[in-house]
């Protein structure tokens, strides 16, 4: 009995979050190694069709590196990355979408075994519009997303899950590689969206990442140079927490940045009072 009335007080406790998340966009980011492994993958797909199930309309963007960096790796090819991002010539872009259609599918046909229905956007669907990315140097056939095909997208999401790849194309239906973190910032920006979900392999942000205790719970968008500065943010996770702060200039109400792989993390940071990632927030 004890157990009955504790998962009511459970549910009791999200309704709130449902009530006030009912129809609004959340755009989440899923990739790296956590999307490769089946047992993380299937919690993170129940928790986005129960967001869905509950009127709240994710957008699902996915990356795949760890993927491509192991096709390229059996077919002895090298990888070279330029300040994370992965130098593509014409091999490694053909290799590049091959895995990610294959994962694309993969999303799709999980979320739609639970009955919910799921739309791909791959970079053959002409939804991303791209232009080559610049900087000291040439990175082949990596894009910088500039727009997306609104209509067909804000038509689809009262219908369907959007499963977004990231790859587009450019004005002369030239195909390139995007960053998956930038896709999804730009998105949820765009589109104003409610949240910004990154799903990680770490906690959140941390001042110490050897101490969990550590974790930053709530950060203002006007702490995030600090910490950057301070070093307490670096690598991989400097791109994410600039993307939250693009995004919240944009007009998206909440960044979050959590675990995939403790279960069920999705719900327990939008559904319940104390969160378990790092969220940031306008300053």
């Amino acid at each position: 009995m004890r157990e009955a009335i504790k998962k009511a007080s459970v549910l009791i406790e999200a309704l709130p979050y449902i009530k006030n998340f009912h129809k609004k966009i959340t755009v989440i980011k899923y990739g790296g190694s956590i999307l490769a492994e089946e047992r993380i993958r299937k919690s993170v797909l129940e928790d986005v069709v129960f967001l869905r199930y509950t009127g709240i309309r994710p957008i699902l963007v996915h990356g795949g590196g760890p993927n491509i960096s192991e096709r390229l790796k059996k077919l002895k090819m090298n990888s070279e990355f330029v300040e994370g991002i992965r130098v593509t010539n014409r091999e490694t872009l053909k290799i590049v979408e091959e895995e990610l259609n294959k994962l694309n599918d993969i999303i799709v046909k999980e979320i739609t075994a639970h009955g919910i229905k799921a739309k791909s956007f791959k970079g053959s669907d002409n939804f991303l519009m791209v232009k080559k990315r610049t900087g000291k140097k040439d990175l082949g056939f990596v894009g910088e997303i500039i727009g997306f095909d609104k209509n067909t997208l804000e038509n689809i999401i009262p219908e369907a899950i959007p499963v977004i790849c990231p790859m587009g194309k450019d004005s002369n239906g030239v195909m390139f590689n995007i960053n998956a973190d930038e896709v999804a910032f730009f998105l949820a920006s765009q589109l104003k969206a409610e949240k910004l979900v990154f799903l990680t392999n770490v906690l959140g942000v941390m001042r110490n990442p050897k101490d969990e205790n550590s974790l930053i719970s709530t950060l203002s968008e006007s702490k995030v140079e600090e910490l950057i500065e301070d070093e307490v943010i670096d690598e991989g996770m400097i791109p994410k927490v600039k993307g939250a702060v693009y995004a919240l200039k944009g007009g998206v109400k909440k960044a979050h940045i959590i675990d995939a792989k403790i279960p069920h993390a999705l719900l327990l940071e939008i559904f319940t009072d104390e969160g378990i990632g790092t969220e940031i927030i306008r300053s």
